[in-house]
């Protein structure tokens, strides 16, 4: 029996489990990735591959970073010239044109970290985060041309316990992700998994998420403070101002009951505190523009004249 012909389509590091499982599996043949261009990162700006690109360098895979994959001619035509049976789509980063969709003989499939309809878009886990659900998932979905807008394969559902981080959501979704796709597209494929179209009138939608997104509001809730610490880490990192310089706060952070002004900086136990619209936020790391992360009992010791002045 012949192997499917697999291109794959992927960008950051939730997609590298995906592609490495399915390049493991002898029913597969990863024909080509097709992946973002390279970056400039850090404060040298160098350009840095994605991590699909460096998995697919050390597998010896061919390789297209297209800066656009619409209106493409030239990438349509390579595509087309490989003959794919299937692409697989996990977090490529753009939205891939009809003309290449209808490439594949056997269809597009797309790895969606959140159960469809609810949170469509390109931020479904830190929106998971930052409404409080108790419950997320991985949904396997053939593609159309609307934003994961196509019919159903399979879904699997993870319970959450509201400590989970951006990072630490996206690694537990791929964990659950991977066996999923391998069987459900063997599955489909072997006419044992028929596409279910998805309830439109129950889709919801995801914010684009920006470094100006991540601002702290102290006049919200701990609660609310709480959750966006949590789904902007590690990136953005959520930041309010003090003297005149962003402040970042990082995982963990606790609620406590005192009551102060929105922004006032506190001693809680052994540690800092800021108070929020409704209850406080204890905050445990932090990193202050231009300095290393640290505790907060090491910000005090360095800061000590810090309490009793308000976050912006």
């Amino acid at each position: 029996m012949s192997k499917t012909k697999i291109i794959f389509a992927g960008t950051p590091e939730f997609a590298v489990p995906f592609l490495k499982a399915l390049t493991e599996d002898s029913d597969f043949e990863i024909i080509g990735v097709i992946t973002q261009p390279d970056k400039p990162s850090g404060r040298k700006q160098e350009f840095v591959p994605s991590p699909i690109k460096q998995l697919a360098l050390k597998l010896g895979l061919k390789i297209w970073q297209p800066g656009s994959v619409k209106n493409n001619p030239e990438l349509e035509k390579e595509l087309k010239q490989v003959s794919p049976d299937l692409l697989v789509v996990v977090a490529f980063g753009q939205i891939i044109p009809q003309e290449i969709l209808d490439l594949a003989k056997f269809g597009n499939i797309n790895v969606h970290p959140s159960l469809l309809p609810k949170y469509r878009g390109a931020s479904p886990v830190q929106s998971a985060i930052l409404t409080g659900e108790t419950k997320t998932g991985v949904t396997i979905m053939l593609m159309d041309q609307k934003m994961d807008h196509g019919p159903i394969l399979s879904q699997k559902t993870l319970l959450l316990n509201s400590e989970e981080t951006n990072q630490s959501l996206h690694q537990a979704l791929a964990e659950l992700g991977v066996p999923l796709l391998l069987t459900t597209i063997k599955g489909f494929l072997g006419g044992k998994i028929k596409p279910q179209e998805q309830n439109h009138e129950s889709a919801t939608f995801c914010q684009t998420i920006t470094k100006d997104s991540a601002k702290i509001d102290w006049s919200n809730a701990a609660i609310e403070i709480k959750r966006k610490i949590y789904a902007f880490y590690p990136w953005p990192g959520v930041w309010a101002i003090w003297g005149g310089k962003r402040i970042k706060f990082f995982p963990p952070a606790e609620i406590v009951n005192d009551s102060k002004k929105p922004g006032e900086i506190f001693l809680s136990g052994d540690g800092l505190a800021v108070g929020c619209g409704q209850g406080s936020l204890k905050i445990s790391k932090l990193q202050l523009e231009g300095k290393k992360e640290m505790t907060a009992q090491e910000f005090l010791r360095g800061y000590n004249k810090v309490v009793g002045e308000i976050l912006k």
